[in-house]
């Protein structure tokens, strides 16, 4: 059920980014063709889905959102291009295929997450059939999410020395890194509704239970899995001497806990009327993926 709920959305997702980065006969063509190759290279728009089936939970059946939904996978696009480069990760895989910077070189992978950071914003400005008061909420929300106190401070986390640091620490870079998105893809599907800022608050908290499970279930990927699977390098938190909860507190016990997150999201969708299946379903998936 999930997984042909997921290759719906992704259809629709990337016929419409497909549109939003169309090259266009410019000279500068090839930062338009390294931001198709870093976007439409497969995912599981998970972000994305997320923030249109809570739209759809508090009572829109439109595809208004889907500017926002599409703005959402740029930005986290962005990131993983300049997450696999030498300064960061130096991870030459993603999805199965070459890190931007070594499909078309360091700048102008560079340049490329500069150009879907900023494309982003663009696209989702011209989100219509929304009252403007709502987009501009959603925007806000939006950019905190990928700034310094959110996706941006996770990565500044990941990046220094937190071997010995306490477990606090580590859960905070999760709850940035990973998380930050995850949440503010909850929230601006509700904001763009029409939510009361009580049920926000409440679909913040989901996704952020979720972003946490997914990131510890990440590093047990990293950890146990194989590069053909997960189409990325393996070891690589080992390989860049990065302390992880997995790694500290051993594969089973990581698993419980990221069974305990979802659980605890499970119990933030009772708060909402509807049909909340899919979104249980999708946790559930993150839960139990094996890539």
């Amino acid at each position: 059920m999930v997984d042909s709920l997921l290759k719906e959305y992704q259809a629709k997702l990337d016929a419409r980014l497909d549109i939003l980065l169309s090259e266009n006969g410019q000279l500068y063509d090839e930062i338009i063709s390294a931001c198709r190759y870093a976007t439409l290279n497969g995912g599981k728009r998970i972000r994305p889905v997320l923030l249109l089936e809570f739209y759809k939970l508090c009572g829109k059946d439109d595809d208004c959102a889907y500017n926002f939904a599409c703005a959402l996978e740029m930005i986290h696009s962005y990131s993983l291009v300049h997450d696999d480069m030498p300064c960061m990760d130096n991870d030459d895989m993603r999805r199965g295929k070459p890190s931007c910077h070594k499909a078309y070189g360091e700048s102008t992978a560079l340049l490329c997450g500069d150009a879907l950071l900023t494309e982003a914003f663009s696209v989702a400005s011209k989100t219509l059939g929304v009252e403007p008061e709502r987009v501009v909420k959603a925007l806000a929300h939006l950019a905190a999410s990928a700034g310094v106190g959110g996706m941006i401070g996770g990565q500044v986390i990941d990046m220094s020395d937190v071997k010995g640091a306490d477990d606090d620490v580590l859960f905070e870079m999760y709850r940035l890194k990973t998380g930050a998105l995850l949440k503010t893809a909850c929230a601006i599907g509700c904001i763009l509704a029409g939510a009361d800022d009580e049920l926000v608050s409440i679909a913040e908290k989901f996704g952020e239970k979720v972003g946490i499970a997914f990131q510890i279930i990440d590093d047990i990927l990293d950890s146990v899995s194989d590069s053909k699977t997960l189409g990325k390098p393996v070891g690589s938190d080992e390989k860049n001497n990065k302390d992880t909860i997995a790694v500290r507190l051993g594969v089973e016990y990581c698993r419980e806990l990221a069974k305990k997150y979802t659980d605890e999201a499970y119990e933030c969708l009772e708060h909402f009327d509807g049909n909340k299946e899919n979104l249980k379903g999708i946790a559930a998936y993150l839960l139990e993926r094996n890539y």
